[in-house]
């Protein structure tokens, strides 16, 4: 039996959610999965459709953490576990270090949540929750550096970039609507994160400004919501980009791919942004499943999801003029259909049958 505690997990929504749900489905295929969750809301309802075992933890989070800790514990002790994995060195940190001791134990990490200024207290936490496992599954070449750069034992840590759970079948009424967004626009240019400053929105937006010269017919979709939103939808006006540039904030989930389905870019150019930072980007590869060529920032972990000239571009998210020349890079010449094809292909690398080998074989 396999057991996850995680404190990120669906039906609530992100990167690392995502991820571990791919994660927990595609050990089902090498047996039994025991999930300890945090309880959000509508998980009932979700947990009822799931093939998986979830424990919801619920309670005030103070206290929810070394609750979750303790049942954990006293499972593996009252069960023959092949191995455990955790989310994230918060969900290890007060586990009882004795009864994983003889497990194969795994934490994964992603960048933003490990990035502590070696000394601070929550460094010297991190560093100490890691003590307890065996293994350490860094999401790219980036975050592994990153990590050993903060003290935390590089002998450890492992690079498996995570799966991708797309393609997923789109309907024709979706595909429907989304021509319809679109019209007759081109490019079509699509971002989908959250709204927050270091997916650098606010300088597409203004680069998408400076193309309509090149490309009156430019049009821009954004799906994601987040602390940036009005801010943005005032820069979009401001900008007199009402026709051209639109902010989906809730989409379902059909109407999401069918949008990205009909893009000719997939483009979010990313930063650091005080210690948040892209680890990898699995939006890229979701898009590339799509046959979707992708420009992605040079800061973080991008560069283990875009091939550089073969499924994409690297650009500096903080440049104005490096977005803008590598968006006209990317279109020229229809170079974005070879991109898209390179993509499709690249994608299946990514593939949760192919991923959870790695996985397996660490175990």
């Amino acid at each position: 039996m396999f057991v996850v505690s995680t404190r990120n997990f669906p039906p609530d929504v992100g990167g690392i959610q995502n991820l571990m749900e791919g994660l927990c489905c595609s050990l089902l295929e090498h047996g039994p999965v025991k999930v300890f969750a945090d309880k959000v809301e509508n998980s009932e309802e979700y947990d009822s459709k799931s093939k998986l075992n979830i424990q919801r933890v619920s309670g005030f989070k103070i206290f929810r953490k070394y609750r979750k800790a303790n049942l954990v514990s006293e499972f593996v002790n009252k069960n023959q576990i092949r191995a455990i994995f955790f989310d994230h060195w918060k969900s290890l940190e007060n586990i009882n270090e004795t009864s994983i001791k003889n497990i194969t134990s795994i934490c994964l990490i992603h960048s933003k949540e490990i990035n502590h200024a070696v000394g601070t207290s929550l460094n010297k936490r991190m560093n100490k929750a890691f003590t307890k496992c065996k293994i350490i599954v860094a999401n790219s070449k980036f975050t592994k550096k990153m990590a050993s750069n903060l003290g935390v034992d590089i002998s450890k840590i492992y690079v498996i970039n995570p799966g991708c759970n797309y393609p997923l079948e789109i309907s024709e009424d979706a595909k429907n609507q989304a021509k319809e967004v679109y019209g007759n626009s081109h490019p079509k240019i699509i971002t989908v994160a959250r709204l927050d400053p270091r997916k650098s929105h606010q300088n597409v937006l203004m680069t998408i400004k400076n193309l309509k010269v090149k490309f009156p017919k430019i049009k821009y979709i954004s799906i994601g919501d987040g602390e940036e939103k009005e801010k943005l939808i005032e820069l979009r006006d401001e900008l007199g980009l009402q026709d051209c540039a639109l902010f989906v904030h809730k989409s379902d989930e059909q109407l999401k791919l069918a949008l990205l389905n009909e893009a000719d870019l997939f483009l979010m150019p990313s930063i650091i942004h005080k210690k948040s930072v892209e680890g990898f980007g699995i939006s890229f590869i979701e898009a590339a499943s799509y046959g979707k060529g992708s420009i992605g920032g040079l800061a973080g972990g991008e560069a283990d999801a875009i091939i550089e000239g073969k499924t994409g571009y690297l650009c500096d998210g903080n440049d104005l003029n490096s977005i803008h020349s590598t968006i006209i890079k990317f279109f020229e010449n229809d170079k974005y259909k070879e991109f898209g094809k390179n993509a499709l292909v690249f994608s299946k690398n990514f593939a949760w049958k192919n991923i959870i080998k790695k996985y397996i074989s660490l175990v």
